[in-house]
Protein backbone atom coordinates (compact mmCIF):
# COMPACT_ATOMS: atom_id res chain seq x y z
CA UNK A 1 0.00 0.00 0.00
CA UNK A 2 2.63 2.41 0.66
CA UNK A 3 4.76 2.14 -2.37
CA UNK A 4 1.49 2.71 -4.16
CA UNK A 5 0.34 5.71 -2.95
CA UNK A 6 4.64 6.42 -3.36
CA UNK A 7 4.12 6.42 -7.09
CA UNK A 8 0.56 7.89 -6.91
CA UNK A 9 2.15 10.91 -4.89
CA UNK A 10 5.26 10.90 -7.50
CA UNK A 11 2.88 10.64 -10.39
CA UNK A 12 0.30 12.94 -9.20
CA UNK A 13 3.73 15.75 -8.56
CA UNK A 14 4.73 15.06 -12.18
CA UNK A 15 1.38 16.01 -13.71
CA UNK A 16 1.17 19.13 -11.60
CA UNK A 17 4.64 20.16 -12.94
CA UNK A 18 3.95 19.87 -16.47
CA UNK A 19 0.24 21.52 -16.06
CA UNK A 20 2.04 24.17 -14.44
CA UNK A 21 5.06 24.26 -17.10
CA UNK A 22 1.89 24.36 -20.01
CA UNK A 23 0.75 27.22 -18.44
CA UNK A 24 3.62 28.97 -18.85
CA UNK A 25 5.11 28.20 -21.56
CA UNK A 26 1.45 29.59 -23.00
CA UNK A 27 2.03 33.06 -21.21
CA UNK A 28 5.78 32.92 -22.83
CA UNK A 29 4.28 32.58 -26.06
CA UNK A 30 1.73 35.25 -25.14
CA UNK A 31 -1.14 33.44 -27.26
CA UNK A 32 -4.03 35.76 -28.37
CA UNK A 33 -6.97 33.32 -27.22
CA UNK A 34 -4.87 32.26 -24.38
CA UNK A 35 -7.03 33.29 -21.48
CA UNK A 36 -9.50 30.70 -21.58
CA UNK A 37 -7.09 28.00 -22.09
CA UNK A 38 -5.05 29.78 -18.89
CA UNK A 39 -8.12 30.03 -17.12
CA UNK A 40 -8.20 26.50 -17.50
CA UNK A 41 -4.53 25.04 -16.46
CA UNK A 42 -4.95 26.82 -13.12
CA UNK A 43 -7.87 24.75 -12.51
CA UNK A 44 -6.43 21.54 -13.41
CA UNK A 45 -3.39 22.89 -11.38
CA UNK A 46 -5.37 23.21 -8.30
CA UNK A 47 -7.30 19.83 -8.86
CA UNK A 48 -3.74 18.52 -8.92
CA UNK A 49 -2.30 20.06 -6.19
CA UNK A 50 -5.13 19.20 -4.39
CA UNK A 51 -4.99 15.52 -5.26
CA UNK A 52 -1.55 15.45 -4.61
CA UNK A 53 -1.81 16.95 -0.99
CA UNK A 54 -4.46 14.14 -0.29
CA UNK A 55 -2.14 11.13 -1.78
CA UNK A 56 0.36 12.67 0.74
CA UNK A 57 -1.55 12.45 3.69
CA UNK A 58 -3.17 8.99 3.05
CA UNK A 59 0.93 8.33 2.63
CA UNK A 60 2.22 9.78 6.00
CA UNK A 61 -0.91 8.32 7.79
CA UNK A 62 0.00 4.71 5.61
CA UNK A 63 3.67 4.50 6.92
CA UNK A 64 2.51 5.76 10.81
CA UNK A 65 0.36 3.04 11.22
Amino acid sequence: MVTVLKVLVVVSMLATLGVMFAGMAGLARNEQAGGARSNMLMRWRVGLQFLTVILFLLLLLAMRG
